[in-house]
């Protein structure tokens, strides 16, 4: 290996001219005041970049010093830094190679960068490729120290070894090993690019697009948010806390005026609380687990209270408790005790982790804490949303995506009716609702109409479900489990035929994609994400059910992710002029932002500029984003 320690700006400059490739990768190590705080060397905002390597080419790297305790460190950092914005992190015509790009992309924003296309992420080319005939390598199976002994067949030094316990900026600089650990690095990350792209040229060509346009540029808005997060009211999630710890210990305490000294737990599940429902009671098994045993889940609790609505009315109390009581320890548990546990201390601020691999389809998942499960506006009964606020002076600005899965499904199925009610700008639900009970549609879009409610209720389940094989029964379970209507099995097989018969090119496109699944073993979307589904010629019908809602599925919300990442590389282009501008949260099919409150009007127009731009040549469905702003994500006003 070639891998050498520089300290000159000139040495810099000599290393990377001409380069149209260049992998990076940076040391960090904790502040001060947070070298007792465990993992604070990862936090942007509680440590500081120790050094820089690069490589432009296999088997060669250069490790620059910035910050390192001893030895011998670059002459002004911050020039260094400055001439690599312009020359490299910030420069259209190098490709900006690193593993875990969203990290970088980080440090550099505390910095004031945003790192520009093209990018290259190679932890996210890693997950878009094979690691067995039918399945896609997961983040664990990504890793550098992970990849590098697999696909190269040597092992990468490991951090604690080399540093034996020590921080990366209690190392010489000038060590041959401080020097090998770093370059390797960015040296092994230059070989993935080559080696990924090597791979999905050959098997999966457009991975490689998906990667280089999609799921870098995304990797970097995901450092963007991660450095930003989410600024909490503190106070009031403590006094709500309380509040939530009274609530439910007197709901306990009524649960146990009815069933005695049974131990009910946190959440009503244990073992005896299911011993006194079904052997105690006597009550019927209404739903069984996938071990075949007695079901104590939420759906459950609510088909027994129908029971005993009928059978034992003095026992529905006990039903309508123990749901009131899972519904407080849900908001206590995740929002309250969950929400305050992953405050940061140096910001007062919520930094979640964002995977914008996170799921087979390609939708975001999220962790620590998994905000993309925040409430509902009309379903926030402690108003977790309102925690979140703006500081003085600013607002929080959040453009969605209106219907953006329904729009895709119009695009794919071609139904003339569905398009012409987006092409028109009408209202998709009152056209189902006009569809599926045969009245016209100026009846089904009037609020003041009988059964105007009920009637769209139904109307936009069937919409979000029917793309996906909804089948009588699962509408029917649907409706009554999130909607609360009590609707008869043969009123959803009406539904479901006349909704397939108003929609006829709906059916016909379900069928071509189950018929094309079957014959690939795979589904995807229009611009090639894939999704294997081995199990769509089961003999099993549940697999081959299962598998073939997965075929529907994926192309139609992985479609809809890939329009929203698209989004993505279309912002951190503009960020770079508005550095007031400040990307916060995606939540499904939202963006959430911080911004001065006089900025309001100028970064929406930018937002929606980079959402409802044509995601690609063919997509000929209108595409929305509608706006709100407010002191807190709990107050937001709605936008023209």
């Amino acid at each position: 290996m070639s891998y050498s320690c520089v300290t000159t700006l000139n040495r810099i400059k000599e290393y990377l001219a001409g380069a149209a490739l260049v992998a990076f990768d940076f040391e960090t190590s904790p502040l001060d005041e947070y070298r007792s705080e465990e993992r604070a060397a990862l936090d942007a905002h509680k440590s500081s970049i120790t050094g820089v390597s690069f490589s432009v080419s296999e088997g060669s790297g250069i490790y620059v010093p910035l910050r390192h305790r001893i030895g011998k460190n670059a002459a002004r950092p911050e020039a260094v830094m400055g001439y690599l914005q312009k020359a490299l992190f910030e420069n259209t015509a190098i490709v900006k190679v690193a593993h875990n790009l969203s990290f970088e992309a980080m440090f550099l924003y505390a910095l004031g960068m945003v790192v520009q296309p093209p990018c290259y992420d190679t932890i996210a080319a890693a997950q878009l490729t094979l690691k067995s005939n039918t399945q896609f390598r997961g983040l664990s199976d990504s890793g550098l120290k992970t990849l590098v002994p697999q696909l190269f067949d040597t092992e990468l030094p490991d951090f604690g070894s080399v540093t034996g316990g020590r921080f990366f900026d209690e190392l010489s600089p000038q060590d041959t090993e401080t020097v090998r650990y770093a370059c390797a690095d960015s040296d092994y990350a230059l070989r993935l690019y080559h080696i990924f792209n090597g791979w999905f040229d050959k098997y999966l060509p457009k991975h490689r697009r998906i990667v280089e346009q999609i799921e870098s540029p995304t990797a970097v808005y995901c450092g963007l948010m991660r450095y930003n997060g989410l600024l909490m009211d503190r106070a009031a999630m403590e006094e709500k806390q309380a509040e939530a710890e009274a609530r439910i210990t007197k709901i306990r305490e009524e649960i146990a005026f009815i069933t005695g000294d049974v131990e009910i737990g946190a959440n009503a599940s244990t073992s005896a609380f299911k011993s006194y429902l079904y052997n105690d009671l006597g009550l019927p098994v209404v739903k069984t687990t996938a071990k075949y045993q007695e079901a104590a889940d939420d759906e459950t609790m609510i088909l027994l209270s129908d029971w005993c609505r009928e059978q034992k009315p003095e026992l529905v109390p006990l039903f309508e408790l123990v749901q009131e009581y899972r519904r407080w320890g849900k908001i206590k548990g995740t929002y309250l005790d969950g929400y305050l546990r992953h405050i940061n201390s140096a910001t007062g601020r919520i930094h979640p982790d964002l995977l914008p691999l996170g799921t087979e389809t390609g939708r975001f998942a999220a962790r620590n804490p998994n905000m993309q499960n925040c409430p509902r506006k009309d379903n926030d009964p402690v108003g977790i949303r309102s925690m979140i606020v703006a500081p003085e002076g600013c607002v929080l600005l959040s453009l969605d995506f209106s219907q953006i899965e329904l729009r895709v499904g119009a695009f794919y199925c071609r139904d003339e009716k569905m398009l012409q009610t987006y092409r028109d700008g009408g209202d998709i639900h009152a056209q189902t609702t006009s569809v599926i009970y045969g009245i016209p549609f100026e009846q089904a879009a009037d609020k003041n109409a009988e059964h105007y409610k009920e009637r769209r209720t139904i109307a936009k389940n069937c919409n979000f479900g029917v793309f996906f094989g909804l089948f009588p029964r699962g509408l029917q379970k649907t409706l009554k489990f999130k909607a609360g209507l009590d609707t008869p099995l043969s009123d959803c097989e009406r539904i479901i035929a006349n909704l397939k018969s108003g929609y006829p090119q709906l059916s016909l496109w379900q069928e071509v994609v189950k018929r094309q699944a079957a014959a690939r073993r795979y589904s995807e979307t229009w611009l090639g994400r894939r999704r294997y589904l081995p199990n769509i010629t089961s003999e099993d019908w549940g697999k081959k059910s299962f598998a073939e809602r997965c075929a529907m599925n994926t192309p139609i919300q992985g479609t809809a992710a890939d329009i929203l990442k698209l989004a993505l590389s279309r912002l951190i282009v503009g960020l770079r002029e508005r550095p007031w501008l400040r990307p916060l949260l995606q939540i499904h099919d939202e963006l959430v932002f911080e911004l001065p409150a006089d900025k309001v009007e100028e970064a929406a127009a930018f937002v929606r500029s980079c959402m409802e731009a044509q995601p690609f040549p063919e997509f000929d469905v209108p595409i929305i984003a509608e706006g709100a702003f407010g002191p807190s994500f709990g107050s937001m006003a709605e936008m023209e």
